[in-house]
């Protein structure tokens, strides 16, 4: 069994058509959807359970901590973390069920922005490359359960860039491949706050994170940073 697990914080937007699409294209193939939430206040546990998927309340926000939360209740073997404002290719159970049958204990997609913007297409180009600047959640993430485990999941402490850190360990210790396809991301960050800030607000995370700033202090100046 694949436990797909979506840790959302008010995401009511995206939460209903991310699981619809997920339950669609999952084929015949064993599946469990797990959304972990970290107490919305809007509509989106009531939209999770209304299609059919698990909803769980992780007793810690932060996606670190509830992605780990769904991945300690969930049944499968494989685990593929998404978020809530992502769509994997429509062939991702067959992408990765076939990755799993070579021995690939993990893995990610390329992107693609839902934005015709000329900046946002040069950031997905990079994407198809491996390399650190390109370890961001919105490729999405699958893993074995035995490779999760023996890592001990995600890092709890990392209050951002918790998949970063964790594809590091991952390509430390299994076999890690770029799969063919691309997951397509919201621009919402972008159309919010500006490419230049948003850029400018990953390279400072990135370079703080590099040299070894503390979690808490790299999530203020990444919020600060966005403000303009």
């Amino acid at each position: 069994m694949i436990s797909i697990i979506i840790p959302t914080y008010n995401e009511a937007e995206y939460i209903g058509g991310l699981i619809k699409y997920l339950q669609k294209n999952s084929g015949s193939a064993a599946v469990e959807i797990i959304v972990s939430d970290a107490g919305s206040t809007d509509d989106t546990m009531n939209i999770v359970r209304n299609v059919g998927a698990i909803a769980v309340s992780s007793p810690r926000k932060g996606r670190a901590a509830q992605m780990n939360f769904g991945a300690s209740v969930a049944q499968g073997n494989v685990f593929y973390f998404v978020h809530a404002d992502c769509l994997p290719p429509k062939s991702f159970m067959t992408d990765i069920l076939e990755a799993i049958h070579h021995h690939t204990e993990a893995g990610r997609y390329k992107t693609r922005f839902n934005s015709k913007s000329r900046l946002l297409k040069l950031n997905a180009f990079f994407t198809r490359f491996d390399w650190f600047v390109c370890y961001g959640g919105d490729q999405t993430l699958f893993i074995t359960r035995t490779l999760f485990e023996n890592i001990k999941g995600y890092d709890e402490t990392k209050l951002i860039m918790e998949d970063y850190d964790i594809t590091t360990r991952i390509k430390n210790t299994g076999s890690y491949k770029i799969l063919e396809g691309y997951a397509l991301v919201s621009a919402r960050k972008y159309e919010k706050h500006s490419w230049p800030l948003v850029q400018s607000a990953n390279y400072k995370a990135i370079k703080m994170y590099k040299a070894g700033a503390a979690s808490r202090e790299i999530a203020e100046t990444y919020q600060k940073k966005l403000k303009g």
